[in-house]
């Protein structure tokens, strides 16, 4: 049935288990389910805070952390990951090759070290705090929260940049895989990009696993079905443009 028919707008657009952390430079998100709560990105300046008062007012505590996910290393999403480590005590989940952007030793090239300046600045500027993945993960593996999420691996945007799916909602969330900023739905800008020639191979991935519902980490409407729009758009604008290019 199609997304406009009357009887698709009555439904939900956003699971009710998933809540959206808006802040500064991107979206975090909370994952709720029985046993607690997962912790998908840690956001930058000021997201530690909203994250901590998101998770009081649906009644959490610390304790009831089960994991902080990460969909890559950049500044943006793991500003926060040191405290909130600490105050929780939940162990790390990261693709293996994401350490390195973590720590900010990852040895950036062409374009983008204007990426590795800016990071190393704000981690100047904030006294950013190194953490270590404690749990790594790769591409297929499924981890045990919110009725369980494969792991989608997405290189482009970073060397171990990945997405999340959950077959039980059909939902994908993208990480930095696109974003819609300034009332434009585009790709990274590409000096943010350490591997950009992989962006392509990863769109075509992302897409090919239909999901009903997309969620980036930069956005305006908590969507999910406006978002997937958005992403499907992109790719045929993106893919065709490929297509040119080899023409």
């Amino acid at each position: 049935m199609d997304d406009y028919s009357t009887e698709t707008r009555r439904r939900p657009r956003w699971p009710e288990d998933l809540h959206a952390i808006h802040g500064l430079l991107g979206v975090c998100h909370l994952l709720v389910e029985a046993p607690g709560v997962v912790i998908l990105d840690t956001g930058f300046l000021g997201h530690g805070f909203l994250i901590r008062r998101r998770l009081k007012r649906l009644g959490f505590g610390p304790r009831d952390i089960r994991a902080i996910l990460l969909t890559h290393g950049h500044l943006d999403h793991t500003t926060n990951l040191a405290s909130l480590k600490a105050w929780s005590g939940a162990p790390v989940y990261a693709h293996a090759a994401e350490q390195a952007h973590v720590d900010g030793t990852y040895p950036y090239r062409g374009a983008a070290r204007w990426c590795g300046r800016l990071e190393a600045l704000g981690r100047a500027v904030f006294s950013y705090r190194s953490t270590p993945i404690d749990v790594t993960f790769f591409d297929g593996d499924e981890l045990p929260f919110w009725g369980g999420l494969r792991i989608v691996h997405l290189p482009g945007h970073t060397d171990g940049h990945c997405g999340f799916y959950s077959a039980k909602r059909e939902l994908l969330f993208t990480g930095d895989l696109f974003a819609h900023v300034f009332f434009r739905t585009h790709l990274p800008p590409s000096f943010l990009n350490s591997e950009p020639r992989q962006i392509r191979a990863s769109l075509v991935k992302a897409k090919s696993l239909a999901a009903r519902w997309i969620v980036p980490n930069h956005y305006d409407e908590s969507d999910a079905i406006l978002q997937r729009r958005r992403f499907e758009y992109l790719c045929g604008h993106e893919l065709r443009l490929d297509e040119r290019k080899v023409v």
